[in-house]
């Protein structure tokens, strides 16, 4: 009999009424009678923390809580089985209680260690568990063999202890033989209820055993499939690369706008075509400026595109200020490191990367505050859109800088550093630039930094960007999350977009590389002018030039203004359009838009990379000042960063400790601050780490809907009293 078969009444002292009182699992309910215990219990009893004892020949002690109560049975043997199953009921408890203490404390290591890999099964390992099996089964078959000499055992001392009561014997004596009956019997129903867990325990074990065999081998051979592939693909790849390597270079797939001269053409003959482009969702062809005048049925196109002071200018006016202070140009080389990511990310797909434990060896000496600010490597570009007196070539220009924040990730596949919540970074460039920028890591968990930069050239730029990444196995996915505004203050024009998602491709063979996927749409929120930008995935198979992005300018009536193409590594040039038609249909169905253009002009090109770039983290020439020592920053810049610096100057193990210890820190911190926050907000439901931000204040975005953080003042201010007596102690 099991103790969830057994129900009795309850008899509570001083009080005439009775309880029905039942075990279920660990724990004693009860009910005021039989009906109820269907939908109303009365009460609960954890018998883990209670005690019982036998009271005599029918009633058992119950201790629970500072309150003793008498459980009643109706006869001896049946409180001998009440007893036994109160018993049982308590160590199931109990191992309750301890497996799930054990399992909370695993998922806390687990969720607070920095380090650790669980070990991949090797060939030995799989020995080791066919041996362990075959132990297993043995073991089946001794408990099998105890069940049954437990059982023939016991109903012989039962016997035995049944004749030495039918004996006379003396009063005392029958009383200590009584007592050992019933230790007897109790033993008994212990034995018969192990003896019945044992049975079930090897009756599924026999059943199942032949399936764990069959999905142990099937995984094996899955196994070895699965490392005959990647070994297979690892050789595939190199020997594409190897092909690659050797193939003649197409120079007009570097140049997709240079001008060349149709063979054949169904066209005037004054009309001389330079090239065609075609995208997914239109077809651009370029024609010599002398024609426009007939496309447009006037000079007016011509003259705007052709003046002298006209803003798009030519390549040579692009380039940087060159400073007033002198900034360094190089950092210590990288030392040379064995490292094996895919050691590290094997135990993680499917995983947030800002959760994924790393050493600093896959970083780089950055923060992500740090990385965020380079989006203003060609600021400039910016400048030139202040001049811009039509929105739709404003918008060329905007959506030049959009793309340019990308070139920095070519050859950049190193991991900033996580800021520490309430890190800064200020870039304060208001004399050699015009401009000045401030960011602030405003939450820590999803990872969000805040943004915000001025400029006395008559453009505003503030965004807030929550960093969402998955690891997929052959490559990471990382998608910047929230809106980027920018807002030119003379024309009021206000723009706003999003960044498109970057893969990290090659995790587990081959040389890593990185692409840029998806649409940015660009949106004028003043004059509804839109600029749809597409970054084309590679592929090995596509006959067009790498890393490609195109797209199409159109004012508030959807009329297009200009075409844009090039690549979000190298350059981006805009083309404006004379006249637009529709393609003739495809086999498909499909028409294109054929957009007739004047000859594409530049709007942006790379600056190229320092001397040693390759041996600097392949950093800019901006990148290489971010993190240069500055005095009257606040103590919280990333440039204070201990972990940072030291992995700067090479010593990376020192840099590895001191990581940990700030992480440490950091965790200790967050600890206090829900403490105080469960103290003074105990309200149930209620956030209790009301982390505030010292820079940025959380406000509801009028153009998006979205809450986001916003620069609330006084940072500036702050630094030029040298007050930063506000600031937390992080590092």
């Amino acid at each position: 009999m099991t103790s969830e078969d057994i129900v009795t009444s309850w008899e509570i002292p001083k009080q005439a009424s009775h309880i029905i009182f039942a075990i279920d699992g660990g724990k004693g309910h009860l009910y005021r009678n039989q009906k109820e215990m269907t939908y109303n219990c009365r009460g609960t009893i954890n018998l883990s923390t209670a005690h019982f004892d036998i009271e005599d020949s029918c009633n058992i002690l119950l201790s629970y809580g500072g309150r003793t109560y008498h459980l009643k049975a109706r006869s001896e043997k049946e409180r001998q089985q009440w007893f036994s199953a109160l018993e049982l009921a308590k160590a199931k408890a109990l191992h309750m209680m301890s497996s799930l203490t054990g399992h909370q404390e695993l998922q806390s290591d687990v969720t607070e260690d920095d380090s650790g890999d669980e070990e991949v099964p090797t060939h030995s390992d799989k020995s080791d568990l066919h041996n362990t099996l075959s132990v297993l089964s043995g073991k089946l078959d001794d408990l099998s063999i105890c069940n049954d000499l437990i059982s023939k055992h016991g109903a012989a001392l039962q016997r035995s202890l049944s004749e030495l009561e039918s004996l006379k014997i003396p009063a005392e004596s029958g009383e200590k033989l009584k007592a050992v009956n019933e230790r007897a019997t109790l033993f008994r129903i212990t034995s018969n209820a192990m003896i019945n867990a044992c049975r079930d325990f090897l009756e599924l074990a026999e059943i199942h055993s032949r399936k764990w065999h069959k999905v142990l081998q099937y995984e094996q051979e899955q196994r070895v499939r699965l490392e005959e592939t990647i070994e297979q693909l690892a050789k595939q790849h190199n020997s594409l690369e190897r092909a690659c390597r050797g193939a003649p270079t197409n120079s007009q797939s570097d140049k997709p706008t240079q001008g060349i001269k149709g063979e054949n053409s169904d066209e005037d003959e004054d009309t001389e075509y330079f090239d065609a482009m075609e995208d997914s969702s239109f077809i651009t062809v370029i024609t010599n400026p002398k024609n426009t005048r007939a496309a447009e049925g006037g000079n007016e196109a011509v003259d705007e595109w052709n003046t002298e002071d006209n803003v798009f200018g030519n390549s040579s006016s692009i380039g940087h200020v060159p400073p007033k202070t002198k900034k360094r140009t190089r950092i210590p080389d990288k030392p040379t490191y064995n490292i094996n990511l895919w050691s590290i990310m094997k135990n993680c797909i499917g995983k947030e990367l800002s959760k994924i434990p790393m050493p600093v060896n896959f970083n780089e000496p950055l923060s992500m505050l740090q990385r965020l600010t380079e989006d203003l490597e060609y600021h400039e570009l910016l400048d030139k859109a202040v001049k811009c007196e039509n929105s739709t070539e404003q918008m060329c220009f905007v959506a030049a800088f959009s793309v340019s924040s990308y070139s920095t990730t070519i050859n950049r596949i190193a991991k900033p550093f996580n800021p520490m919540l309430g890190e800064t970074f200020e870039l304060d460039q208001m004399e050699e630039m015009g401009f000045r920028s401030l960011c602030e890591q405003v939450s820590h968990h999803p990872p969000a930094a805040a943004h915000h930069v001025f400029s006395k050239n008559g453009w505003t730029l503030w965004q807030e960007i929550t960093i969402s990444s998955k690891f997929r196995g052959k490559y990471l996915s990382i998608m910047p999350l929230g809106a980027i505004h920018l807002e030119f203050q003379a024309s009021g024009n206000h723009y706003i977009w999003r960044k498109s998602t970057s893969t990290v491709h090659n995790i587990i063979v081959g040389k890593l590389w990185i692409d840029q996927t998806g649409d940015i749409e660009i949106i004028n929120h003043k004059t509804k002018d839109k600029c749809l930008l597409k970054f084309t995935p590679y592929s090995y198979f596509s006959k067009d030039y790498t890393r490609k992005v195109t797209g199409v300018v159109t004012d508030s009536k959807e009329k297009a203004h200009y075409v844009l193409s090039g690549s979000w590594d190298e350059k981006m040039e805009c083309s404006k359009i004379v006249q637009s038609s529709h393609s003739s249909p495809s086999t498909e169905g499909k028409q294109k838009m054929v957009y007739q253009t004047l000859p594409a002009r530049l709007l942006w090109k790379k600056y190229p990379l320092p001397e040693n770039a390759e041996n600097m983290y392949f950093f800019s020439s901006l990148a290489l000042i971010l993190n240069e020592p500055e005095e009257g920053v606040a103590p919280t810049d990333s440039r204070w960063r201990p972990d940072q610096r030291l992995m700067e100057n090479g010593q990376w193990d020192e840099a590895n400790s001191e990581k940990q210890r700030l992480e440490e820190k950091q965790r200790a911190i967050r600890r206090k601050r829900i403490e105080a926050g469960a103290q003074e907000s105990p309200e149930e439901g209620k956030d209790i780490d009301p982390h505030v931000p010292l820079w940025f204040e959380k406000k509801l975005d009028p153009y998006t809907g979205e809450e986001a953080y916003v620069y609330k003042g006084n940072y500036w201010e702050a630094k030029e009293k040298q007050d930063w007596s506000m600031c937390p102690d992080i590092f």
